[in-house]
């Protein structure tokens, strides 16, 4: 089942559908069936492969971006929802968007939920598209990329096995957020205010 679908001649054109459907609604696995086909493409040296992969990627991003923009633009419950769950990426997407389009929509990229924060801010504070769709275009190249580099990393250890790949994709998808998590657990400790002396002696 797993050789079928990272083989399939439909793999490419399915994986553009998922990365897009991806951005408004975040909850498909096409990360790991990217990371693992990657891995499984690098595992048996197809070059063809893994620029199909690329394209594919980089098309099906910058379309689910395109999508968000819109909606953005046009949903205030779209941004709404999204910095509820992502108050400290918002804020500093809100700093950025307008004054440094690039730092805001490339920097969040790599972040849980920060391509889904990031193109809505862009359509719903008004950046014009001429200047959303380079940045949408440069961002989506540098996941593309990052991902193929983990699939290139991952690739001489599974030696192109499908269930390998596979499993390798989904336990990098979890250290990846896990990862994230750690560093934004502790990014929020450090914010934290230190408790005043006389507040520590009250108690």
């Amino acid at each position: 089942m797993c050789d079928a679908v990272l083989r399939s001649s439909w793999l490419l054109p399915l994986l553009v559908v998922m990365i897009a459907v991806d951005a408004p609604f975040p909850v498909l696995p096409s990360e790991t069936i990217l990371m693992s086909a990657s891995t499984t493409a690098f595992g048996g040296w197809n070059a063809g492969m893994v620029a199909g992969l690329f394209v594919a990627a980089l098309v099906g991003s910058v379309l689910g971006d395109l999508v968000v923009f819109w909606l953005g633009r046009c949903s205030h419950r779209l941004l709404a929802r999204s910095t509820d769950a992502e108050c400290a990426l918002s804020a500093w997407v809100r700093r950025h968007m307008l004054r440094r389009p690039g730092v805001a929509l490339v920097g969040a990229r790599f972040v849980p939920g920060g391509r889904l924060v990031s193109t809505a801010a862009a359509g719903r504070f008004g950046l014009p598209l001429r200047r959303f769709l380079p940045w949408t275009v440069a961002s989506s190249a540098a996941w593309s990329t990052y991902m193929l580099l983990v699939g290139l990393a991952l690739g001489p250890l599974t030696g192109g096995n499908p269930l390998l790949s596979l499993l390798a994709g989904g336990v990098m998808a979890l250290l990846t957020a896990a990862g994230f998590a750690v560093v934004g657990r502790v990014r929020a400790a450090r914010a934290e205010p230190p408790v005043a002396p006389e507040l520590v002696a009250s108690r």
